[in-house]
Protein backbone atom coordinates (compact mmCIF):
# COMPACT_ATOMS: atom_id res chain seq x y z
CA UNK A 1 0.00 0.00 0.00
CA UNK A 2 2.60 2.37 1.31
CA UNK A 3 6.48 2.39 2.14
CA UNK A 4 9.14 4.57 3.11
CA UNK A 5 12.79 3.83 2.41
CA UNK A 6 15.99 5.10 3.56
CA UNK A 7 18.98 5.88 1.46
CA UNK A 8 20.51 2.42 2.11
CA UNK A 9 17.38 0.80 1.27
CA UNK A 10 15.85 0.30 4.69
CA UNK A 11 12.26 -0.30 4.68
CA UNK A 12 11.88 2.43 7.37
CA UNK A 13 8.00 2.52 7.72
CA UNK A 14 5.05 0.96 5.58
CA UNK A 15 1.56 -0.07 5.53
CA UNK A 16 -0.24 -2.84 3.94
CA UNK A 17 -3.89 -4.16 3.90
CA UNK A 18 -5.24 -7.45 3.61
CA UNK A 19 -5.77 -7.98 0.43
CA UNK A 20 -2.04 -7.87 0.14
CA UNK A 21 -1.78 -11.19 2.40
CA UNK A 22 1.48 -10.84 4.03
CA UNK A 23 0.40 -12.46 7.12
CA UNK A 24 -1.37 -15.70 5.48
CA UNK A 25 1.93 -17.22 5.95
CA UNK A 26 4.15 -17.80 8.91
CA UNK A 27 6.86 -14.76 8.53
CA UNK A 28 9.38 -13.08 10.39
CA UNK A 29 9.99 -9.36 9.78
CA UNK A 30 12.78 -6.92 11.00
CA UNK A 31 10.47 -4.01 11.83
CA UNK A 32 8.14 -3.57 14.62
CA UNK A 33 4.33 -4.61 13.25
CA UNK A 34 1.04 -3.15 14.53
CA UNK A 35 -1.83 -4.87 12.96
CA UNK A 36 -5.26 -3.40 13.14
CA UNK A 37 -8.14 -5.59 12.62
CA UNK A 38 -11.20 -3.78 11.68
CA UNK A 39 -13.28 -6.37 11.87
CA UNK A 40 -14.29 -10.08 11.71
CA UNK A 41 -12.87 -13.01 13.41
CA UNK A 42 -9.75 -15.80 13.77
CA UNK A 43 -6.42 -16.33 15.52
CA UNK A 44 -3.15 -14.34 16.00
CA UNK A 45 -0.50 -16.42 16.37
CA UNK A 46 2.77 -14.71 17.64
CA UNK A 47 5.97 -17.18 18.35
CA UNK A 48 3.97 -19.89 19.88
CA UNK A 49 0.98 -17.99 21.79
CA UNK A 50 -2.39 -18.10 19.77
CA UNK A 51 -4.94 -15.74 20.96
CA UNK A 52 -8.50 -16.05 19.26
CA UNK A 53 -9.49 -12.32 17.78
CA UNK A 54 -13.08 -10.79 17.57
CA UNK A 55 -12.73 -7.40 15.82
CA UNK A 56 -11.82 -4.53 15.95
CA UNK A 57 -8.25 -5.60 17.88
CA UNK A 58 -5.04 -4.28 17.70
CA UNK A 59 -2.10 -6.33 17.96
CA UNK A 60 1.88 -6.44 18.57
CA UNK A 61 4.82 -8.01 17.25
CA UNK A 62 8.57 -7.19 17.67
CA UNK A 63 11.54 -7.73 14.88
CA UNK A 64 11.52 -11.09 14.15
CA UNK A 65 8.65 -12.66 15.62
CA UNK A 66 7.31 -15.72 13.91
CA UNK A 67 3.73 -14.23 13.43
CA UNK A 68 0.75 -14.79 11.33
CA UNK A 69 -3.15 -14.72 11.40
CA UNK A 70 -5.38 -17.99 10.66
CA UNK A 71 -8.92 -19.60 10.83
CA UNK A 72 -10.43 -15.84 9.31
CA UNK A 73 -14.13 -14.98 9.11
CA UNK A 74 -14.94 -12.11 7.07
CA UNK A 75 -11.46 -10.48 8.67
CA UNK A 76 -10.18 -7.17 7.21
CA UNK A 77 -6.96 -6.03 8.47
CA UNK A 78 -4.45 -3.45 7.75
CA UNK A 79 -0.51 -3.97 9.14
CA UNK A 80 1.48 -0.93 9.61
CA UNK A 81 5.10 -1.18 10.13
CA UNK A 82 8.11 0.97 11.48
CA UNK A 83 11.75 0.26 11.79
CA UNK A 84 13.94 0.84 14.93
CA UNK A 85 16.38 3.68 12.92
CA UNK A 86 12.59 5.20 11.85
CA UNK A 87 10.93 5.63 15.55
CA UNK A 88 12.92 3.98 18.38
CA UNK A 89 10.71 3.65 21.41
CA UNK A 90 13.58 3.26 23.46
CA UNK A 91 14.79 7.13 22.66
CA UNK A 92 10.71 8.39 23.15
CA UNK A 93 9.78 6.38 25.87
CA UNK A 94 8.47 9.53 28.13
CA UNK A 95 6.35 10.31 25.08
CA UNK A 96 5.05 6.86 24.30
CA UNK A 97 5.42 4.76 27.24
CA UNK A 98 5.06 2.02 25.13
CA UNK A 99 8.24 -0.21 24.84
CA UNK A 100 7.45 -3.14 27.68
CA UNK A 101 3.72 -2.36 27.26
CA UNK A 102 2.89 -3.24 23.96
CA UNK A 103 6.23 -4.85 22.53
CA UNK A 104 8.68 -6.78 24.50
CA UNK A 105 6.26 -7.85 27.61
CA UNK A 106 6.52 -12.13 28.30
CA UNK A 107 3.78 -11.41 30.63
CA UNK A 108 0.49 -9.95 29.32
CA UNK A 109 -1.13 -10.52 25.57
CA UNK A 110 0.21 -8.39 22.64
CA UNK A 111 -3.24 -7.39 21.80
CA UNK A 112 -5.73 -5.18 22.43
CA UNK A 113 -10.15 -5.34 22.48
CA UNK A 114 -11.20 -1.82 21.17
CA UNK A 115 -14.53 -0.30 22.31
CA UNK A 116 -16.60 1.66 19.10
CA UNK A 117 -14.99 5.32 20.22
CA UNK A 118 -11.10 3.76 20.63
CA UNK A 119 -12.00 1.87 17.22
CA UNK A 120 -13.21 5.07 15.60
CA UNK A 121 -10.23 7.15 16.89
CA UNK A 122 -7.49 4.73 15.47
CA UNK A 123 -9.47 3.92 12.07
CA UNK A 124 -9.19 7.89 11.64
CA UNK A 125 -4.97 7.58 12.43
CA UNK A 126 -4.78 5.13 10.08
CA UNK A 127 -6.84 6.90 7.71
CA UNK A 128 -4.11 9.67 8.16
CA UNK A 129 -1.98 7.83 7.38
CA UNK A 130 -2.87 5.83 4.33
CA UNK A 131 -3.22 9.60 2.83
CA UNK A 132 0.00 10.47 3.62
CA UNK A 133 1.53 7.53 2.01
CA UNK A 134 -0.61 8.69 -1.43
CA UNK A 135 1.08 11.94 -1.40
CA UNK A 136 3.99 12.59 -4.05
CA UNK A 137 6.72 12.43 -1.81
CA UNK A 138 5.22 11.24 1.90
CA UNK A 139 6.79 13.29 4.97
CA UNK A 140 8.66 11.43 7.50
CA UNK A 141 8.12 13.72 9.91
CA UNK A 142 4.38 13.78 9.37
CA UNK A 143 4.53 9.69 9.83
CA UNK A 144 6.68 9.81 12.57
CA UNK A 145 4.53 12.18 14.37
CA UNK A 146 1.03 10.40 13.43
CA UNK A 147 3.02 6.59 14.71
CA UNK A 148 4.11 8.41 18.27
CA UNK A 149 0.29 9.45 18.68
CA UNK A 150 -1.16 6.29 17.47
CA UNK A 151 1.15 3.98 19.89
CA UNK A 152 0.94 6.88 22.87
CA UNK A 153 -3.15 6.37 22.23
CA UNK A 154 -2.26 2.30 22.42
CA UNK A 155 -0.53 2.92 25.72
CA UNK A 156 -3.58 4.62 26.96
CA UNK A 157 -5.65 2.37 26.19
CA UNK A 158 -3.55 -1.01 27.46
CA UNK A 159 -3.14 0.83 30.76
CA UNK A 160 -6.91 1.63 31.21
CA UNK A 161 -7.34 -2.15 30.11
CA UNK A 162 -4.77 -3.23 32.77
CA UNK A 163 -6.44 -1.08 35.75
CA UNK A 164 -9.69 -2.13 34.74
CA UNK A 165 -12.11 -3.61 37.40
CA UNK A 166 -12.11 -6.95 36.09
CA UNK A 167 -8.62 -6.87 35.14
CA UNK A 168 -7.67 -6.28 38.82
CA UNK A 169 -10.29 -8.82 40.53
CA UNK A 170 -8.55 -11.32 38.73
CA UNK A 171 -5.40 -10.45 39.74
CA UNK A 172 -2.80 -13.22 41.89
CA UNK A 173 -0.48 -11.57 44.29
CA UNK A 174 1.75 -14.16 44.52
CA UNK A 175 2.14 -14.47 40.67
CA UNK A 176 2.49 -10.73 40.71
CA UNK A 177 5.46 -11.40 43.50
CA UNK A 178 6.50 -14.24 41.12
CA UNK A 179 7.04 -11.84 37.92
CA UNK A 180 8.91 -9.01 40.65
CA UNK A 181 11.39 -12.16 41.54
CA UNK A 182 12.00 -12.94 37.99
CA UNK A 183 12.85 -9.68 36.79
CA UNK A 184 15.39 -9.43 39.28
CA UNK A 185 16.80 -12.73 39.16
CA UNK A 186 16.56 -13.90 35.62
CA UNK A 187 20.20 -13.32 35.14
CA UNK A 188 21.59 -15.79 38.15
CA UNK A 189 18.57 -17.78 38.77
CA UNK A 190 17.31 -20.08 35.74
CA UNK A 191 15.24 -22.56 37.05
CA UNK A 192 11.27 -22.75 38.38
CA UNK A 193 12.77 -24.49 41.61
CA UNK A 194 14.61 -21.34 43.09
CA UNK A 195 11.68 -18.91 42.71
CA UNK A 196 9.47 -21.81 43.92
CA UNK A 197 11.45 -21.67 47.28
CA UNK A 198 11.86 -17.67 46.88
CA UNK A 199 8.15 -18.21 47.10
CA UNK A 200 7.80 -20.54 49.91
CA UNK A 201 5.61 -22.81 47.17
CA UNK A 202 5.78 -26.30 46.06
CA UNK A 203 7.03 -26.29 42.65
CA UNK A 204 4.42 -28.13 41.11
CA UNK A 205 2.24 -25.62 42.82
CA UNK A 206 3.93 -22.55 41.19
CA UNK A 207 3.66 -24.47 37.69
CA UNK A 208 -0.09 -24.72 38.11
CA UNK A 209 -0.39 -21.30 39.46
CA UNK A 210 1.71 -19.57 36.86
CA UNK A 211 -0.17 -21.22 33.79
CA UNK A 212 -3.44 -20.30 34.97
CA UNK A 213 -2.20 -16.76 35.34
CA UNK A 214 0.39 -15.99 32.41
CA UNK A 215 -0.41 -18.72 30.16
CA UNK A 216 2.38 -20.11 30.52
CA UNK A 217 5.01 -22.17 32.55
CA UNK A 218 8.02 -20.67 34.53
CA UNK A 219 10.08 -22.26 32.57
CA UNK A 220 8.72 -20.77 29.42
CA UNK A 221 8.48 -17.24 31.40
CA UNK A 222 12.57 -17.68 32.25
CA UNK A 223 13.78 -18.50 28.67
CA UNK A 224 11.47 -15.55 27.62
CA UNK A 225 12.67 -13.61 29.40
CA UNK A 226 15.93 -13.95 29.14
CA UNK A 227 15.89 -13.80 25.27
CA UNK A 228 14.12 -10.44 25.72
CA UNK A 229 17.09 -9.10 26.91
CA UNK A 230 19.51 -11.00 25.20
CA UNK A 231 17.56 -8.83 22.25
CA UNK A 232 17.74 -5.35 23.97
CA UNK A 233 21.22 -5.32 24.39
CA UNK A 234 22.04 -7.02 20.31
CA UNK A 235 19.64 -4.30 19.55
CA UNK A 236 20.83 -1.56 21.99
CA UNK A 237 24.26 -1.28 22.75
CA UNK A 238 27.16 -1.79 20.45
CA UNK A 239 28.33 -4.88 23.22
CA UNK A 240 30.15 -7.85 21.34
CA UNK A 241 28.42 -11.16 21.16
CA UNK A 242 30.92 -12.39 23.45
CA UNK A 243 30.22 -9.13 25.45
CA UNK A 244 26.46 -9.75 25.84
CA UNK A 245 27.18 -13.81 26.49
CA UNK A 246 28.99 -12.79 29.43
CA UNK A 247 26.65 -10.23 30.91
CA UNK A 248 23.89 -12.45 30.06
CA UNK A 249 25.79 -15.04 32.48
CA UNK A 250 26.42 -17.75 29.51
CA UNK A 251 29.70 -19.85 30.23
CA UNK A 252 30.79 -18.94 26.51
CA UNK A 253 29.55 -16.76 23.67
CA UNK A 254 28.83 -20.00 21.39
CA UNK A 255 26.21 -21.54 24.04
CA UNK A 256 24.83 -18.32 24.60
CA UNK A 257 24.34 -18.54 20.41
CA UNK A 258 22.85 -21.95 20.80
CA UNK A 259 20.33 -21.34 23.03
CA UNK A 260 19.51 -17.77 21.85
CA UNK A 261 19.09 -19.73 17.85
CA UNK A 262 17.00 -22.54 19.24
CA UNK A 263 14.41 -20.11 20.81
CA UNK A 264 14.48 -17.35 17.93
CA UNK A 265 15.36 -19.39 14.64
CA UNK A 266 18.50 -16.84 14.68
CA UNK A 267 21.70 -16.43 15.70
CA UNK A 268 22.68 -13.09 17.68
CA UNK A 269 24.63 -12.03 14.54
CA UNK A 270 21.59 -12.28 12.40
CA UNK A 271 19.45 -10.48 14.29
CA UNK A 272 21.81 -7.73 14.92
CA UNK A 273 22.53 -7.61 11.28
CA UNK A 274 18.77 -7.35 10.32
CA UNK A 275 17.21 -5.13 13.28
CA UNK A 276 20.45 -3.00 13.34
CA UNK A 277 22.15 -1.11 16.24
CA UNK A 278 19.64 1.25 17.50
CA UNK A 279 20.55 4.88 17.55
CA UNK A 280 20.86 4.68 21.43
CA UNK A 281 23.54 2.43 21.71
CA UNK A 282 25.74 4.97 22.78
CA UNK A 283 23.75 5.63 25.84
CA UNK A 284 24.61 2.26 26.84
CA UNK A 285 28.15 1.60 26.36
Amino acid sequence: MGQLTSGTGTKLISLYNAGENILGTPIRFSEYSIIFVNAGQGTFYSDFGAFPFNGPMLFFATPMQLIYIEEIIAAQYTVLQFHGDFYCMEYHREEVACNGLLFNNIYIEPSLQLSDADHKGFNQLMEQITEEFTMTTPSDIVLKSLLQLFLAKSSRVKNRELNSTAHISQRDDEMERFKELLEAHFLTLRKPADYADLLIMAPNTLTKRCTKYFKKTPSQLITERLIVEAKKQLHLTRKSIKEIAYALNFQDEFYFSRVFKKHTNESPQTFRDKTGISIVADLYR
